[in-house]
């Protein structure tokens, strides 16, 4: 077991009105489509947490129980919107509800195979445009008066970009170690090795 670290900067992001959004046009030929995940479901959302994030160290969520996913997706305000290529999932992004009408995005990100095809500024526009409108699918909570999320510098090399022609902010910067772990990938061999 190796405790080596690596040193990650982690920038945190934020639109204060709906109207800061600068949408993405949606990607040519017409063949993408944004649909919420309306039926909670560990395996689904698992699956795509470790598809998109397994070549870029996502691994909070990898030990997770049934139960802790099941937790997680049942909570008022969470939502997660899948972007599919001709039917096939190529991301996603989820949406958390947060104390005084703040919500965050969790996770937004493409599959490897579907980098690099103009669906994540469609399908980033999309999720944040569903986190203003939030609490209209919510009764419960109160509307949306900000949205953030954060990224670092080991996620995508187009993220940041990404999040900024968005009409993100960013509002803090923040840098320290983290435990170097290995990208796991969905399984061994599953993305172009570089």
């Amino acid at each position: 077991m190796s405790n080596s670290t690596v040193t990650v900067t982690t920038w945190s992001l934020e639109q204060t009105s709906p109207s800061d959004l600068r949408p993405a046009a949606p990607p040519e030929g017409g063949g993408v489509r944004i649909v919420r995940a309306e039926v909670p479901s560990p395996e689904f959302s698992r699956f795509l947490y470790a598809s998109v994030g397994g070549d870029i160290r996502w691994t909070d969520r990898l030990g997770w129980s049934y139960a802790r996913w099941e937790e997680e997706l049942a909570r008022p305000g969470t939502e997660t919107w899948v972007a599919y290529d001709r039917g096939t999932p190529a991301g996603y992004v989820e949406l958390a509800a947060r104390d005084g009408g703040v919500v965050e995005i969790v996770y937004f990100g493409l599959i490897p195979a579907f980098r690099g095809r103009r669906i994540g500024g469609h399908l980033l526009s999309e999720g944040v445009a569903r986190a203003w409108d939030l609490a209209g699918r919510w009764p419960e909570l109160p509307p949306t008066k900000r949205v953030w999320l954060h990224t670092c510098s080991l996620d995508g090399e187009h993220a940041m970009a990404n999040y900024q022609r968005r009409g993100f902010r960013l509002f803090r910067t923040e840098t320290g170690e983290e435990p170097d772990v290995a990208a796991p990938g969905p399984w061994p061999g599953a993305f172009p090795a570089v």
